[in-house]
């Protein structure tokens, strides 16, 4: 009885936050589908990294807040409909409810069809921007846990070294404990310029964080991937990726 009366507890304590954050107040206020809409906000104004006419990548777009400001971002207007000066495409395990002139691919991105479905989508075009929100279902083993959050990451740098053009910019969700070294030591290997940014609007007790790779370091290479062949992403060996070299 005590275990449920502390997670009843537990539960109206972060109801009541949730209902009185003012990011999740805003978001409703302004018509996104979650607050995450204002990390990538933040982030874009820091570092200028969407403009007009621009090709972006949305990698784990659902519930699609991330897809809506970036909907908006290349609005002449601003605004949630009409007139889209670039493009965008999302990608997520979840279905989305569509954004408009949002083209959404519903898949798991570590599979060789979904990729190619993306890839397809493309036309033969480089991205100038990806951004990923991906996040691996956390099994509370740290160890098993930060190979799922690097192997998502490591995808999504490969990514952009094969279809992001040369001056663009990778942003990354990234969780500070194991394997955050591995990783933006990664990103350093990678791009030319790296900014780690913690927005405002992400909520103090979480571990999360975003990493910016700016420019491309022509001849970097990413995770060895020929290391993994054969095997299940998530049940390669934190042994195993220790031993990778970045």
């Amino acid at each position: 009885m005590k275990v449920k009366t502390k997670s009843k507890k537990v539960n109206k304590a972060w109801l009541n936050d949730h209902v009185n954050d003012t990011y999740v107040k805003l978001a409703l206020k302004e018509g996104y589908r979650a607050r995450a809409a204002y990390k990538l906000k933040e982030i874009d104004e820091t570092l200028g990294l969407i403009r007009p006419g621009h090709l972006v990548v949305d990698l784990g777009s659902a519930p699609g807040a991330w897809s809506q400001y970036l909907r908006r971002r290349l609005s002449p207007d601003g605004a949630a409909v009409g007139e889209l000066n670039g493009s965008i495409i999302a990608l997520d395990i979840l279905s989305m409810d569509p954004v408009e002139g949002v083209q959404f691919i519903q898949g798991d991105f570590r599979e060789n069809e979904v990729a190619a479905l993306l890839e397809a989508a493309l036309q033969g075009r480089q991205a100038d921007v990806v951004v990923s929100d991906m996040a691996p279902n956390l099994s509370g083993i740290e160890s098993s846990d930060a190979a799922r959050v690097q192997h998502l990451i490591e995808l999504a740098v490969e990514f952009a070294q094969n279809h992001m053009k040369p001056q663009g910019a990778l942003v990354v969700k990234v969780f500070h404990g194991s394997g955050y070294s591995q990783i933006v030591k990664m990103f350093k290997e990678t791009f030319k310029v790296v900014k780690p940014i913690k927005p405002k609007s992400s909520r103090d007790k979480s571990s999360a964080t975003f990493l910016v790779g700016m420019g491309l370091i022509r001849g970097a290479c990413c995770l060895n991937s020929e290391l993994l062949e054969g095997q299940n992403p998530l049940l390669v060996s934190p042994g195993l990726l220790a031993g990778l070299e970045w």
